[in-house]
């Protein structure tokens, strides 16, 4: 039985389509129509003396089913690479991170990072909220490695539960040698990804990009 290029077409269309089930996105579906659609009028118009040859339509078939299937590869690429993503967020949470993020002061104690400042002979750890206003003032050991601090240090008067930016000033002979942030850890309760870029939520609220962080503990 002779089959007419109208049913030759449709039968590819048939066999094209049935190759669509599962996870073939509306957007592959659409296009394909359309390329479908394109083919049926290239025949319709074609000079009756010079056909255009069934390789050739073969080609132009084969052309679109590999860009069909670098479509689905791209999307099963972006689907692991998004798994793999969720897998890096799950590696954050519960770590303690070392950044320059507003400290969160509550009951329970911090674990600052003060700047190294050599020749230093007194050193005070400057307290702001996050308007920049300062609030209180302690002194600290000017060779501190790590400062563990809690709000019993003030007595529980001067400084509130929130956020607060920490420096220290260095001294030397009385004089001002140096004025830095204070680095500080703190919990991560979640991590999400925005953008491209991996959130970090720390305990108290604060969000900070995972890129701001130069430490981590378990």
């Amino acid at each position: 039985m002779l089959m007419t290029p109208a049913q030759g077409i449709s039968t590819s269309q048939e066999n094209a389509t049935s190759g669509f089930a599962g996870k073939t996105t509306s957007k592959i579906s659409s296009d394909f129509e359309t390329f479908l659609r394109m083919l049926t009028t290239q025949m319709q118009n074609q000079n009756p003396l010079e056909p255009i040859e069934a390789s050739d339509f073969a080609v132009q078939l084969a052309t679109f089913s590999g860009v069909e299937q670098q479509v689905r590869t791209n999307d099963i690429l972006a689907e692991l690479s998004n798994r793999m993503g969720l897998s890096e967020l799950a590696g954050w949470v519960g770590r303690k991170v070392l950044s320059a993020a507003p400290h969160f002061l509550n009951e329970s104690t911090l674990q600052l990072v003060p700047p190294e400042v050599v020749g230093a002979d007194y050193a005070e750890l400057v307290f702001r909220d996050l308007y920049g206003v300062e609030i209180a003032r302690h002194p600290t050991d000017p060779s501190a490695t790590e400062i563990l601090f809690t709000p019993s240090s003030f007595g529980g008067s001067e400084l509130s539960a929130g956020f607060y930016e920490i420096e220290m000033q260095s001294f030397r002979a009385g004089t001002l040698i140096s004025s830095a942030p204070v680095l500080g850890y703190a919990p991560v309760e979640e991590a999400r990804i925005d953008a491209g870029h991996v959130l970090l939520v720390l305990k108290g609220g604060h969000i900070i990009d995972s890129s701001k962080v130069v430490g981590l503990r378990e």
